[in-house]
């Protein structure tokens, strides 16, 4: 699969089964019913597009819930997880400190990429974000903010590397 492209890798065999991608909300209101959440289905979507079985977003509260659920979801051994939400300086946000026990190798260049589309898309905000990205056995994880504007940006910036990152990460060479 080639995301720069906006859809799957021309490369990509007939008959191959696709790689597989999780997505975690983290949100306590989502996660109670205070309202929908509109960040995992936009995940979702631009994962599909890229050619990637995903099911809809896993939507937990902030905290130790997402901690629970991201063991669970490595554990099925997919080739991305991308999380969404939890990743700002309010008091219940954790999603960082959730991830990190799970990271063997960070990226941090991704987590700065992301930040870096916000801001200068004109959103000073976007630096509050403290989403880390890293690789955890053969997974990619990387944590995206919780608005809708924040995950877009952070999709276009996903979407040149994506599946540069898992081939990298599965031992394949530079193109």
């Amino acid at each position: 699969m080639t995301p720069a492209a906006g859809g799957a890798d021309p490369a990509y065999a007939a008959g191959d089964q696709p790689d597989r991608a999780v997505v975690i909300c983290a949100s306590t209101r989502a996660a109670t019913g205070v309202y929908e959440d509109r960040t995992g289905p936009l995940i979702v979507a631009a994962l599909r597009e890229w050619g990637y079985e995903v099911d809809d977003a896993i939507v937990v509260a902030d905290g130790h819930p997402v901690a629970e659920v991201l063991a669970l979801a490595l554990g099925t051994g997919p080739a991305v997880v991308l999380t969404t939400g939890g990743t700002g300086i309010s008091p219940t946000d954790a999603t960082p400190e959730m991830t990190e026990p799970f990271i063997d190798r960070e990226v941090p260049g991704i987590a700065e990429a992301i930040r870096a589309a916000g801001v200068a898309k004109g959103i000073p905000t976007a630096m509050l974000s403290r989403g880390l990205a890293g690789v955890s056995g053969g997974t990619l994880v990387v944590n995206l903010p919780g608005s809708t504007g924040g995950v877009r940006d952070a999709l276009e910036v996903l979407a040149g590397i994506l599946s540069h990152a898992v081939d990298q990460i599965r031992g394949g060479d530079h193109r």
